[in-house]
Formats: C-alpha cells, sequence, structure tokens
C-alpha cells in the first residue's frame, strides 16, 4: 500500500458496513457517513480521498459481482 493513499484505505476500511443494497445486491457504498469518517481520520484532502475510496469501491464491486 502506497503511503499517501494509506488513509483513504482506513476510511474505505471504516466503511465495511455502509455498502447499499438493492434486489441487484449491492449497488456502492452510502457516501452520507463519508465527510464523517474523513474527520475521524484526519483527512485533509477531501477530494483525492474520495476519488481514491471510488476506486476501491469500483474494483470491490467488480469482485463481489464477479461470480453473480
Amino acid at each position: 500500500m502506497w503511503p499517501d493513499v494509506w488513509p483513504a484505505f482506513q476510511v474505505f476500511q471504516a466503511m465495511y458496513t455502509q455498502w447499499r443494497t438493492g434486489m441487484g445486491g449491492v449497488t456502492g457504498l452510502d457516501y452520507n457517513i463519508l465527510p464523517w469518517l474523513m474527520k475521524v481520520h484526519g483527512i485533509s484532502d477531501e477530494a483525492s480521498a474520495l476519488h481514491d475510496i471510488r476506486v476501491m469501491e469500483a474494483s470491490a464491486l467488480r469482485v463481489i459481482h464477479k461470480n453473480g
């Protein structure tokens, strides 16, 4: 893990209970909690962290839906 991505990864990891689901299964993260988690984790560049989290989210969704 690259050091510049570590803070965003910690937020992503903290979001593990915040997946939205529907009839088709998991659809993505519930972003409503992100501002609070970014504050708790001391994220100063929220735009970059959000970008990194979205990359992780997209990758996780590909894995989740791979066998579906």
